[in-house]
């Protein structure tokens, strides 16, 4: 399931296809952005926060540097430019052993990149709602 549930996740980033998100993220799905301070919990509001991702941090230059998995879990470190700016972040994934994911943490540094990150996401969810 290890392997499924990350080939998955790779192949949603790397066309991204947020419809897969459907097949993925389990109902009770927790996400934990890095500007909002409370979790958000279930799989309609996951596939909001996942989709606008898509759309503000998945760019040419957006890539996975490197992976750490464990179990069924996974840290994956990103980068990704955007203004001209360098994001480093990671996405921090558990899943079960259905292989849907149930709790999705993303990180992001330096402070300039969260700033610019929080305000695209922001215009992002407002233009998907």
């Amino acid at each position: 399931m290890i392997s499924d549930t990350m080939a998955a996740w790779h192949k949603l980033v790397e066309t991204r296809d947020a419809k897969a998100l459907d097949a993925i993220l389990a109902d009770n799905v927790v996400f934990h952005s890095p500007v909002v301070h409370t979790p958000q919990a279930g799989k309609p509001i996951t596939k909001l926060y996942l989709t606008a991702a898509l759309h503000v941090l998945n760019n040419d230059t957006f890539t996975y540097l490197r992976e750490v998995i464990q179990d069924r879990n996974a840290v994956l470190e990103f980068s990704t430019v955007i203004d001209g700016i360098t994001i480093n972040g990671v996405d921090m994934i558990t899943w079960g052993e259905d292989g849907r994911i149930y709790d999705f943490k993303v990180m992001i540094r330096p402070l300039k990149a969260i700033n610019l990150v929080h305000k695209m996401m922001g215009a992002m969810l407002d233009k998907l709602k």
